[in-house]
């Protein structure tokens, strides 16, 4: 898809996301090598951003598993129509199980899920395993021999192999610790928060209205806010957000009143905003 680590910068940059050069590298490499990419890192840093950004330059056709407690192979892998297949043995009136059987089973009851889906058929996609890590560890197994061969055994119908491999992305909170079984068989890439410098590219390309300088206070203030002691620190996604509030809100500046009356946009905890608004001094940021 990527013919040099730069053409993936520019591409992704037109796809509207600015990757430092670490991102920038390991997707090339992913890409070049075949290899499936475990993006690690805090929430709304870009990692499933990255996934969709991937998919758009490249014409791919984007297959989103999303994890969660719970998710089975089911929900991930394939599951048969049963409620098709009762009407077929209905209508089959006098038939044989047997001869019913052979028909049940075959690819018109089959129900193709998001692993599946992925890799079946020869045209391109990007297959985006979001929140890994709220998976139960059973469902890793499920991902291990997807991500060794890019093939799926149906029982009923045998091995189903990839015509053409997806570009595949997984993403992690780090709530829990992925098996070193799974993380032996991807490229690894951790996404933090970015430097002042990109970050207020960041800004200014999701909100060209806002003025420079205004995008650039919004960004060391939300630095400063990172560096206190939260329950959760403040994402890029929030600080995009608060830019378009403040746009929203028609201020020039940050002053004392702005920021309180908004800091319910970048922080999620009563206690991070009382912390905050004792703590935070416009005057030194």
């Amino acid at each position: 898809m990527f013919t040099s680590v730069d053409d993936v910068s520019a591409r992704l940059a037109e796809a509207g996301y600015l990757a430092s050069p670490a991102v920038a590298t390991t997707v090339f490499l992913a890409d070049r090598l075949g290899k499936p990419l475990l993006v690690e890192g805090p929430a709304g840093v870009g990692k499933t951003e990255l996934a969709k950004a991937v998919a758009q330059v490249a014409g791919a056709r984007l297959v989103r598993l999303q994890c969660y407690e719970g998710v089975d192979e089911s929900r991930a892998l394939y599951e048969w129509n049963h409620a098709k297949q009762l009407l077929r043995i209905s209508a089959g009136g006098d038939e044989t199980w047997d001869e019913a059987r052979t028909d049940i089973f075959s690819e018109e009851f089959l129900l193709s899920r998001p692993l599946l889906t992925a890799i079946r058929g020869d045209d391109p996609k990007v297959l985006l395993i979001d929140e890994t890590d709220k998976a139960d560890v059973e469902v890793e197994g499920l991902l291990l021999e997807v991500l060794s061969d890019f093939q799926v055994t149906v029982p009923e119908l045998g091995t189903i192999t990839a015509a053409r491999r997806p570009f595949v992305v997984l993403t992690s909170n780090a709530s829990r610790e992925l098996s070193e079984a799974l993380r032996r068989r991807c490229l690894f890439l951790h996404i933090g928060f970015p430097e002042e410098a990109l970050e207020r590219r960041i800004v200014r390309l999701k909100v060209p209205d806002l003025e420079e300088a205004l995008a650039a206070s919004v960004v060391r203030v939300i630095g400063a806010l990172r560096a206190m002691d939260l329950r959760k620190a403040p994402s890029v996604a929030e600080t995009v957000d608060w830019a378009r509030t403040l746009l929203a809100l028609g201020a020039d500046r940050l002053d004392e009143s702005v920021v309180r009356d908004s800091l319910g946009v970048v922080l999620k905890h009563q206690d991070d905003v009382l912390k905050a608004a004792a703590k935070l001094d416009l005057d030194a940021v």
